[in-house]
Formats: structure tokens, sequence, C-alpha cells
């Protein structure tokens, strides 16, 4: 049952400090859901601005019904303001985008028509970014290639505008930096991730807050989520079997000295190999303790947090399919697979 609030269609967007942007945002987002004829809602979030863009917005949610305006008491940062706005959705769908309207809110109903097919996440990939090359696009694609590599997720456009399924998105628990891996953490999860290509505009106005060095913060981001996705999420795995290559070097080279002790009384104390073996039998013992420490820490937040490693997409009951996250359910006689999106 849905609750009597829900609605098929969340917007969020975080702002900091878009006064310029604020009107013609809700504006534009308002004039597509309506245009795209289902419930709908604007989850605008106010991450600490210091201009006049909370004002505005105060103003803008008495002229337009579906806004709701979330105001923070500070600047927490993009994925923190974005998961504010994604806890307090109610939408079936929930489309995440910018403010600066480099996200055209004209290809909403574009990625609501494509999540209809059975998605967990749809990604509307940018072309034709008017950005600089060395600053922005570059960094860009070198970051989802390596996104790419790391999850084994084929959008070639992990950051920026999304629509993802409503249960998924309030699922998550986006951590700082994670705003930008949102494809990635769903497909690791195992949900099917779909992509629509997109016209990128010029920011309608205000100031870029990208700064070069959010570029060292991505490859960070990518170094952790390498990380937990290795060896299926089980520290155990990875750290074992570092600490089982440091041992079985033991193994090969404490024989081979303890032969040369033993048989042409050649010291072994002060050889370098000796001092080697010793330090990698210590860094083996610590990556099993690493591993057990980190096995029982991710097996508690995962308790603790109530996140299912999976994502359910049909449930089939007296020969009824369920769509999971949709509005409706659509009586079947068997469960069906939805066909895939043609992805270029």
């Amino acid at each position: 049952m849905r609750a009597p609030d829900a609605v098929e269609i969340s917007v969020v967007s975080p702002m900091r400090n878009e006064e310029l942007c604020a009107r013609e945002f809700v504006r534009r987002v308002d004039m597509v859901l309506d245009v795209l004829g289902r419930s709908a809602e604007i989850v605008v979030v106010s991450d600490g601005s210091t201009d006049q863009t909370e004002p505005i917005l105060r103003e803008l949610s008495a002229q337009y019904p579906r806004l709701r305006c979330v105001f923070l008491s500070r600047n927490v940062g993009q994925a923190n303001a974005l998961a504010a706005g994604i806890q307090r959705s109610r939408g079936d769908y929930v489309v995440v985008m910018d403010a600066d309207l480099q996200n055209l809110p004209e290809d909403i109903p574009t990625m609501v028509a494509e999540m209809d097919k059975g998605y967990a996440l749809v990604s509307a990939s940018r072309e034709g970014r008017p950005e600089s090359k060395f600053i922005r696009l570059l960094p860009s694609k070198i970051a989802n290639w390596l996104l790419r590599r790391v999850s084994g997720c084929s959008i070639r456009d992990m950051g920026g505008f999304k629509c993802l399924r409503g249960d998924i998105a309030r699922s998550l628990r986006l951590r700082p930096g994670q705003h930008r891996l949102l494809p990635a953490l769903v497909h690791l999860r195992g949900g099917r991730t779909g992509e629509i290509f997109v016209k990128a505009g010029p920011r309608f106005a205000g100031t870029s807050h990208y700064g070069i060095g959010r570029s060292f913060d991505v490859f960070f981001d990518i170094l952790m989520l390498w990380f937990q996705a290795s060896y299926k999420s089980r520290p155990l795995y990875l750290f074992g079997r570092v600490g089982l290559l440091l041992f079985a070097y033991d193994l090969i080279i404490m024989p081979w000295l303890l032969f040369e002790k033993f048989a042409y009384d050649t010291p072994m104390g002060t050889r370098p190999p000796f001092l080697v073996a010793i330090l990698f039998s210590l860094a083996a013992l610590f990556m099993f303790i690493a591993g057990f420490i980190l096995e029982l820490l991710s097996d508690t937040l995962n308790t603790v947090g109530n996140v299912d490693p999976f994502i359910v997409r049909e449930t089939v009951e007296g020969g009824i399919s369920t769509q999971i996250g949709r509005a409706s359910a659509d009586a079947q006689s068997s469960s069906t697979v939805p066909t895939p999106a043609r992805t270029r």
C-alpha cells in the first residue's frame, strides 16, 4: 500500500547560493511536471546558503504548491544536502539534479519513460559539455573510466542528472563525495542501470562551485569504492589474500635461511632476507587482524543501518506481478523481465 501522501515523481535538488538560478529552476521544473501529468513534488535543499536563496525559496513556495523547501542550518556539502532531500522525498521515482540548469528539466520526461521499463536507475549522460577541457572534461573522463573499471557499471557519466527508484534512493546512506557515484553504488547492489544521452547546457547564471582540487577528492572516492567492491564486499577476502601472500614468502625464505645456518653456519640475524621475512610475518599478522575487525564492523554497519546488499525488482504472488517502486501493480499471468533499452 502506498502512503496517502506519496507521489509518483520527486525532483530533488541541493542549492548553495543560487539566488540567480532559483526562480528559473523552479519555474521550468514545475512546467515540465505539469506537462508530464503525474503527481509530483519539487524538493529543494538550501545547503546553508548565505545569499538571497532562502528568501526567494520561501516566496516561491507560496506560488508553487509542488515546491517543498528544506533549509539546513549550515553548509554540509552537496552529498549530505542531497541525502537530506532524498530522505524527505515521497516519490516512486526520485530525480536528482543540479539547480544551475546545466541539467535541463525538459529531459525529465525522457528519463521517467526509460525508468518505466524497469530500471533501478537511469543516467542522463551529458554530451557536448561547454566546459574547460583540462579543468573539467579531462578529469571527468578519467574518473568515469576508473569508476567503470572499479564497479563494472557501464554508465558513461556517473555524476549529475539521475533518476532512481524511490525505495532504492531512500535506502542509500550517502557519505560525502558519494553523490558522484550513484550508478556505481546501485550497480554494486545488483540494480539494473540504464542510460540516455542529453545535451548539457551552460550555467543559467552565477559561478561554478567546482574546483580542480575536487578531482583529487574524486580519486579518493574511487579508491574507497574499489575497496568496498573488492571480493564481494568481504574485507577478510581481500586482507586475507594479502596476508597469505606475505606468509607464503616467509615459508619460502625462512627454511632456506635455516638450511644455510645449520649447513654452512651462515649468520641469520643480520641478513636482509631475514629482516624482510620478519617484517612480512608481522605484516601478515596485521592483515589477518585487520580483515577480521573490518569484517565484524561491516556486518555491524549493515545490521544497524538495515541496509540490504540486494535490490528487489519484482514480486509475483497469485499470478499478480508487482513492479517494485512503481506507482501501480500490473496483473500478469507470469513474471516477465523488462526489455532493456538500447544504449549506444
